[in-house]
């Protein structure tokens, strides 16, 4: 008799697996599950050499996949100042004085998580304010959701953008009256002069546009870029995850995972995509097709390309269907024409790679869509699972589209204003109450059969999964007029699991405990069945497994 390397026993399974979708065990062997079910049958399976688990009555479920997030980008942001309770000028003060005490060194003071309202509703962040709580040293604060930041005088100057700057289309340093920097930098072309001043000298954030560091790396550089990283796969195996879909993509990140990947310290499943710019002309996917070819191990993959169609509402810079709702005249830029986009779609669906992009407004989204759909009548028909990342708004006219084409819908259940830890302002005045039931239609998309995979694009929201699950299921509707996008603790799992598996084609082998797939798989400290909605961000992870190996136990 075949017997096990490791059994989980006593365990409150959650398969996944419709044919089976309860068990009270799991055996492994290999890296792979070699059997499920009751607790004595699986005992038996039992050898001399054999770990067993006890997981007290716990979850036991398949190793969690964060299907949108940005690695790099995201472990950096572990050592920086967090901002996501701070309100007020006295309270950034306090919280920044402190941290700016204990980096005397840094050349840049980053803050992560600023509210758009920080100062005040209707009170915008400028850089006089800024000057008023640190002026002697360069500090830049960062919205939530990555695409707008501001920045102080000391920072503008030393960057040398005080006077303005030409950004590509959908990007803009916001100037004033005077002719100089108000401080506010919307998008990531206008955020990346000030980034540079780091130490690192960002290069944490290039692979947000698929850009390469410009000059050749020290020893201690990479070194430091290396444990940067490592942190980062540590921190989402604390969590439970098993597989990351990167949306950061370059060859230096890809070469670093590679090396961990040698040493066999890449302890999650990543994959690395390839940045489709505006810039970059068709014949660039090259590179895409070749990092495909290149990087398809076991642990390490390509095969992806990805676009940002717009920016977000918050600031304005999202492709809308209509006016915004505070700003007459004005519905936002694509940043592809509808014929770029096109031809860019055909080109990366003939070489059989799949898409995803970045589309927030309805508009974007509509022109995603027409891409797809051109893509397939030009290349037929194929399971390409070409994906839409955000989904905020969709207009009803192409609520079915998403379905007839095979999209993949890519959602985070912590980015609805109200949901977790975004507030109602500035997106529900700037949408407009008449969009507010197009919003995140989570539930419209799952009902009609679109296929979804969860996530929370860290380090734009959290990565604790157990608070995008409570998300997801205590969700509030904004008036009688918007649908009850609450879902089910089975429907958050599998967008979590079993869909994030089948958005990146692994459903063969991720996403379910069933004999024969890989041996990801994570024990909570709960039974979450057994919890409140409002109390299922209280489980944590107590062992994950990727492949067989643990990395991380409690």
């Amino acid at each position: 008799m075949t017997t096990a390397d490791f059994i989980i026993e006593n365990g409150r399974v959650l398969t996944m697996n419709a044919a089976a979708p309860r068990a009270e065990a799991v055996a492994l062997r290999g890296g792979a599950i070699l059997a499920v079910g009751g607790r004595d049958e699986i005992a038996e399976l039992a050898g001399p050499d054999t770990r067993r688990f006890d997981a007290q009555g716990n979850t036991v479920m398949p190793g969690m996949v964060e299907a949108h997030l940005h690695l790099f980008l995201g472990a950096a942001g572990l050592r920086m100042l967090h901002l996501d309770t701070v309100r007020g000028a006295a309270a950034l003060r306090e919280r920044l004085h402190p941290y700016a005490a204990a980096n005397p060194d840094a050349a840049l003071l980053i803050c992560k998580a600023a509210d758009y309202n920080l100062f005040g509703d209707g009170i915008a962040t400028t850089r006089q304010l800024l000057d008023d709580i640190l002026s002697d040293r360069p500090f830049i604060l960062i919205a939530g959701d990555h695409h707008t930041a501001w920045a102080n005088t000391a920072a503008l100057e030393r960057a040398g953008i005080l006077q303005g700057r030409d950004l590509p289309t959908g990007n803009e340093i916001v100037m004033g009256p005077d002719g100089t920097a108000t401080g506010e930098l919307r998008e990531q072309a206008a955020i990346d002069p000030v980034l540079s001043l780091r130490s690192s000298g960002g290069r944490e954030n290039l692979g947000l546009m698929g850009l390469e560091p410009s000059v050749e790396l020290t020893a201690a550089q990479r070194d430091d870029d290396l444990r940067v990283i490592k942190e980062g796969l540590k921190y989402c195996a604390s969590f439970g995850f098993t597989s990351l879909h990167n949306m950061d993509g370059n060859l230096y990140q890809l070469a670093l995972l590679r090396e961990l990947e040698d040493r066999g310290e890449l302890i999650c499943r990543t994959e690395v995509p390839f940045h489709l710019t505006p810039e970059k002309p068709l014949s660039s996917l090259d590179e895409a097709s070749w990092m495909h070819e290149t990087y398809r191990s076991d642990r390490l993959r390509s095969g992806r390309i990805k676009m940002f169609m717009d920016g977000v509402i918050d600031s304005g810079t999202a492709f809308l269907v209509g006016d915004y709702a505070d700003r007459t005249g004005w519905c936002g830029e694509a940043l592809h024409s509808a014929e770029a986009f096109t031809a860019a779609a055909v080109e990366a669906d003939r070489r059989g790679l799949q898409i995803s992009v970045h589309a927030i407004g309805d508009a974007a989204v509509r022109r995603v869509l027409d891409g797809y759909e051109a893509a397939r009548r030009a290349n037929g028909a194929r399971d390409s699972r070409h994906r839409i990342e955000h989904i905020e708004l969709l207009h009803p006219d192409d609520a079915h589209r998403l379905r007839e084409l095979g999209v993949v819908a890519s959602m985070q259940p912590p980015h609805p204003p109200g949901a977790m830890d975004f507030p109602l302002e500035p997106w529900r005045t700037k949408a407009g109450q008449g969009r507010w039931p197009q919003a995140f239609p989570v539930r419209a998309l799952l009902s009609d059969g679109v296929p979804l995979a969860f996530s929370s694009d860290w380090p734009v929201s959290d990565i604790n999964p157990m608070r995008g699950v409570r998300a997801a299921m205590t969700r509030p509707r904004w008036d009688d007029d918007c649908p009850d996008n609450r879902l089910s603790l089975t429907e958050a799992l599998h967008g979590y699991t079993a869909g994030g598996a089948y958005a990146g084609f692994d459903e063969h082998r991720l996403g379910r405990i069933a004999p024969g797939m890989q041996a990801d798989i994570v024990v909570m400290d709960r039974d979450l069945e057994a919890l409140a909605s409002e109390e299922i961000d209280t489980a944590r992870a107590a062992l994950t497994l990727c492949g067989g190996e643990i990395t991380w136990e409690a």
